[in-house]
């Protein structure tokens, strides 16, 4: 009897978990066609590894943490279940106050507590530009807020790339010298796959 009704029964698939990629134009695919990107990307990688997720770009080309701030709320709609938050370089790019751009993550951070959804905060690293102690201060951020919101965090948007100064890997980036190329952004999902894989088995 049992083995009848195994037979017979419909197939059980795993809820499908919406992950929202919320950054800036390193999310949004800048340059690049729609199916190299980060987030078609990423999506391939979690379905290539046995993950039945939906990333969702949220990807705005040259947001800031004050334009994400103010684009949180209406961005968590009710079937967000993970969030990915990747934002801070354009802050760094143009040397905002270090101070500012934690407001504004602390201001997304809190939005997606109240949202109750699962986190995952990429950290960025600042450039030597603006000198020691704003690239302290600056790096500083991630790591802390991941600690003081209880997220999951992956310390560095760029690690799959090797180095922390992506002017040593030209080869990876388009001709901006900012954004990657199709081949750097396959290098970055499979360092930062596995930490989002770690976000969607959170959800559950």
């Amino acid at each position: 009897m049992l083995a009848a009704l195994l037979l017979v029964a419909p197939p059980v698939f795993a809820e499908q978990v919406s992950v929202l990629a919320f950054g800036d134009s390193l999310t949004q695919g800048y340059g690049l066609l729609d199916h190299q990107g980060l987030v078609p990307q990423l999506d391939q990688w979690l379905e290539d590894h046995g993950h039945n997720v939906r990333v969702v770009n949220a990807g705005v080309s040259g947001d800031t943490t004050a334009g994400g701030a103010a684009r949180i709320d209406w961005s968590l709609t009710p079937d967000i279940d993970a969030v990915m938050v990747t934002l801070g370089g354009n802050d760094m790019l143009r040397g905002i106050d270090p101070a500012v751009s934690r407001a504004n993550l602390e201001r997304i951070l809190t939005a997606t507590q109240k949202a109750d959804v699962e986190v995952l905060l990429v950290g960025m690293r600042a450039l030597g530009n603006y000198g020691v102690e704003y690239q302290a201060t600056f790096d500083s951020i991630y790591p802390d807020l991941a600690q003081r919101f209880d997220t999951l965090y992956f310390e560095n948007f760029f690690a799959g790339l090797g180095a922390d100064d992506p002017a040593e890997l030209r080869d990876y980036f388009q001709p901006d010298g900012i954004h990657p190329n199709v081949k750097g952004v396959r290098r970055i999902v499979e360092a930062l796959g596995p930490k989002v894989a770690q976000l969607v088995e959170a959800t559950k």
